[in-house]
């Protein structure tokens, strides 16, 4: 069994986005979507819903973008 940084894609509103992805990106983004709805007993999930819980766990992730924001926040009161 694959260690997966995502774990199971919530039922949220969706929102249209159009965005450009490079092919290789694409595909990527398929295969990922093949292993996680195998991984959780499901079909796979639609690729293109990968892309927010991508880039939310980055941006949970990225220390530095965490220090940034909250030394931004306590500069301006918030």
């Amino acid at each position: 069994m694959a260690k997966l940084k995502l774990g199971p894609i919530t039922d949220d509103k969706p929102v249209k986005v159009t965005l450009e992805l490079p092919a290789s990106l694409h595909r990527d983004l398929i295969a990922y979507a093949a292993i996680l709805g195998r991984e959780a007993g499901h079909v796979s999930a639609d690729p293109i819903r990968l892309i927010v819980p991508m880039l939310e766990r980055f941006i949970g992730s990225d220390r530095g973008f965490t220090k940034a924001r909250r030394d931004a926040q306590h500069r301006t009161g918030a």
